[in-house]
C-alpha cells in the first residue's frame, strides 16, 4: 500500500490548534503604518498565568518585555513568560505577518475583545481580569 502524502495549506489568517489544547498559534498579520510613535497592535498587559510567543513571517515586529525591547525580523521569535508586562507593535510602514503562539485562554481572550460592544476602561478590566491578565 502507498503511503499518500498530507500537505498542510497555509495557515493564511488561520489557527492551528484547539480550544481544549495546550496552545493555539495564529497567523496575524498588520499593515503597518505612518512613522511616529510605536501603533501598539496590544496594549500594554500583563497575563499573570500564560506564556505568550511570536515567530516573525515577513517584515518586522517590536516586542516590549517588561522593560526590554526586541527587533524581530524574519525567521526571528519572542518569547514573553507569564507575569511580564509587554506589547508588540509593527515599527513600518509596510506589512508584518508574524505567529502569535498562545494559550487558548488568551486566544478567547482576545476574541471576546474583538466581539465587545463596551470597551469602556470599566468593562475592559473586567474582562481582562477574568482571563487572568490585565491592561497596564
Amino acid at each position: 500500500m502507498k503511503n499518500n502524502p498530507i500537505i498542510a495549506s497555509p495557515l493564511a489568517g488561520n489557527m492551528l490548534g484547539q480550544e481544549q489544547g495546550d496552545f493555539v498559534i495564529a497567523e496575524w498579520q498588520d499593515p503597518g503604518g505612518s512613522p511616529g510613535p510605536p501603533r501598539f497592535i496590544a496594549p500594554l498587559h500583563v497575563h499573570y498565568k500564560d506564556d505568550e510567543a511570536w515567530y516573525v513571517l515577513e517584515g518586522c515586529l517590536c516586542v516590549r518585555s517588561g522593560d526590554s525591547i526586541i527587533e524581530a525580523r524574519p525567521g526571528c521569535a519572542v518569547f514573553v513568560a507569564k507575569g511580564t508586562v509587554h506589547t508588540y507593535w509593527n515599527p513600518l510602514p509596510q506589512k508584518t505577518r508574524y505567529l502569535l503562539i498562545m494559550t487558548p485562554k488568551i486566544h478567547r481572550l482576545i476574541g471576546d475583545i474583538h466581539a465587545m460592544k463596551d470597551r469602556t476602561t470599566e468593562k475592559m478590566k473586567e474582562l481582562w481580569m477574568k482571563y487572568d491578565s490585565a491592561m497596564i
